[in-house]
């Protein structure tokens, strides 16, 4: 591929931020699993011994948060559910078929559900975590309400994992996704194919390179 066709998806910064969740995701999953089911325990050596997976999994469940509040600052205008997603949702059975429909922005509506799925399940492991995080806050609030923190933690959880399972399924079906968080870059005509809309905004800004300038829609 020529570097002219390429176009910048995201920059150095937002893929860090990305991957940087990931990897909060695989040590707060992990051992989170490891915590409820007791045949996962060993699950717990994923941060050295189960002692310091009790100590840490908070804090990584914390890193995790804060750094996709960030990617939340960055993406959410871009996220915002428009006319457009709700004809993309109708069609869901050509989606399915690997046909494009509609006239897609940035994200198209699967991602943009799996962006707000995901930020509510992070707001209620982050308030819930807190009420059962020992010692530091548990002591405040009362045993039923603990109880119930708990319960919302391990629901929370598993959302927040299902979520992420459908978020990788979905970037290995289209080619090109992982390229754009790994490399930064997409070819034009990807762009064109998957997110004209953006594709349009792009060449309507002047930020693609000449040669995908002249090819309008």
């Amino acid at each position: 591929m020529k570097p002219q066709q390429r176009i910048v998806r995201y920059s150095a910064p937002e893929r860090i931020n990305h991957w940087i969740v990931a990897f909060c995701f695989i040590l707060v999953s992990l051992s989170g699993l490891g915590f409820f089911f007791p045949s996962f325990n060993w699950l717990l050596n994923i941060f050295g011994t189960p002692q310091l997976a009790r100590i840490l999994h908070p804090f990584a469940g914390v890193i995790m948060f804060c750094a996709f509040m960030l990617m939340f600052l960055r993406y959410w205008r871009h996220n915002l559910i428009t006319r457009d997603d709700l004809y993309w949702a109708k069609n869901i059975h050509k989606i399915a078929l690997n046909q494009e429909v509609g006239d897609t922005g940035r994200y198209n509506f699967g991602q943009k559900c799996v962006f707000w799925a995901a930020i509510a399940c992070l707001l209620l492991l982050v308030a819930s975590g807190v009420m059962i995080w020992r010692p530091w806050f548990a002591g405040y609030f009362p045993i039923p309400l603990i109880r119930a923190a708990l319960l919302v933690h391990s629901l929370a959880a598993v959302g927040l994992i299902m979520v992420i399972m459908v978020h990788i399924y979905a970037a290995l079906w289209v080619k090109g996704t992982i390229t754009a968080m790994v490399e930064g870059w997409v070819p034009a005509a990807w762009a064109k194919k998957h997110h004209p809309r953006w594709y349009r905004e792009l060449q309507e800004k002047n930020a693609l390179p000449a040669e995908n300038r002249k090819d309008r829609t």
